[in-house]
């Protein structure tokens, strides 16, 4: 969320950042006159408290000499009167200005390179070399079936599209990848590993960004008032909301691996096959705190974690950087990594790591006290996906495959998955 003060004082600002994100500028008009008018009725509430305040010595002083105070009594509760009906009028403008700029998203950073759209997005680095195939390869979506390894059909007659089963060695893929993930997050990248709750209230989500402008992309159980999470970036960044952390706690890194549920909702028709776009998904999740000085630095820090990962597993990947146009919600700066998947001759999104800044803070009210002056400041908020497993399973099922079928497994997951070597038809 904004600082209401910083639209205040630099307009031009939030306009020129909002403008990139090619989204409407009259909201800061919109938000600027109703705070014009707040300001000038919490002026004239306290210009009217005193004039009550006045009015009532005036009643005691009139009541000491037994004198008739009526009039003025009549005066005071006119004065007391306005005043309720201008505290209900702030109340209501407060309300609509913080449903306004709640819907504003994060401020880019100056590094974010402007654009419409994902076609605009910048390459930073290529990394792995692209294989070479000497025989036509397969997609895996057609593979993890003659393999029998998933099952897509059964899950449809069961939950509907976009959900899958995994068996057998697929079902051991899906968990080792878990583990070596969630392993090489924890001993060689410092993060507290967590588990985390699969189910969030609404304050949750509206603590990093996706209420209240992201309702059709969630699952929620109105009975309960709960949502299911749509990424651990969720609990893990509210694990701290509300509170005040010491100067020496922060930077501070949480990973995770949880269930993730997304409606997926205008997605009709993208990637329909497969493991890429499903409404049910794994996922390992890195979290960061930082103080305000150091959020770039973790950013880059954080996304070298991610593709630690895939440099592990030998997969070729790209890291590209988010344009305005692209760029989520709360972030101000993304960097995407994507992996490359032969079946569609291109680079597909396996993560994404983002510096929040100060936005996702402010509404989860997390803050830190400086050693040296005890000044409280918000902590800034970096998350990034350590990786999407489905994706990843996809990525190692199309990239390792052989030509009779079966899959090499990578070297690195072997001793996750009873030392094999080849996922073979039975």
């Amino acid at each position: 969320m904004l600082d209401i003060k910083l639209i205040r004082v630099q307009p031009d600002l939030v306009r020129e950042k909002i403008a990139k994100r090619g989204d409407d500028i009259t909201v800061v008009d919109k938000i600027l006159e109703l705070d014009k008018n707040r300001r000038e009725m919490l002026v004239r509430v306290e210009d009217l408290k005193a004039i009550r305040n006045k009015t009532s010595e005036e009643i005691a002083i009139l009541k000491r000499k037994k004198e008739d105070a009526s009039a003025v009594i009549a005066e005071m509760k006119k004065l007391s009167d306005e005043i309720t009906g201008l505290d209900i009028e702030v109340k209501k403008i407060d309300e609509k200005l913080h449903d306004i700029v709640s819907r504003i998203p994060n401020l880019v950073s100056d590094e974010t390179p402007v654009g419409d759209d994902e076609n605009e997005n910048i390459e930073v680095r290529r990394i792995g070399e692209v294989r070479s195939f000497d025989f036509e390869p397969k997609a895996h979506w057609d593979l993890v079936e003659e393999l029998d390894i998933a099952d897509f059909e059964r899950a449809a007659k069961i939950s509907g599209s976009r959900f899958m089963f995994y068996k057998n060695a697929g079902a051991l893929l899906e968990r080792a990848l878990i583990n070596f993930m969630i392993d090489t997050h924890v001993v060689e990248h410092g993060y507290q590993e967590m588990m985390v709750p699969q189910l969030v209230n609404k304050t949750a989500l509206y603590g990093t960004g996706q209420f209240p402008k992201f309702l059709e992309d969630v699952y929620t159980i109105e009975s309960e008032n709960l949502t299911l999470i749509p990424t651990a970036e969720v609990p893990l960044t509210n694990y701290h909301n509300n509170e005040i952390l010491n100067e020496n706690e922060v930077p501070k890194a949480f990973t995770a691996f949880s269930i993730c549920f997304r409606s997926e909702a205008g997605s009709a028709g993208r990637d329909t096959r497969g493991l890429i776009r499903l409404h049910q998904f794994d996922k390992v999740e890195m979290v960061r705190f930082a103080k305000p000085e150091e959020s770039y630095e973790q950013l880059e820090l954080m996304t070298s974690h991610a593709e630690n990962i895939l440099k592990k597993l030998q997969l070729p990947y790209r890291v590209i950087t988010l344009c305005t146009g692209d760029t989520g919600f709360s972030s101000a700066k993304t960097y995407d990594l994507e992996v490359w998947l032969p079946s569609y001759n291109a680079y597909k999104e396996i993560s994404s790591c983002s510096n929040c800044t100060d936005f996702q803070a402010r509404r989860a009210n997390i803050r830190f006290r400086r050693e040296d002056t005890g000044k409280l400041e918000f902590v800034h908020t970096l998350n990034g996906s350590g990786l999407a497993v489905g994706r990843t399973v996809a990525a190692i099922i199309e990239n390792y495959q052989n030509e009779d079928g079966s899959i090499t497994i990578p070297e690195v997951l072997r001793p996750y998955m009873r030392n094999m070597t080849k996922i073979e038809k039975n």
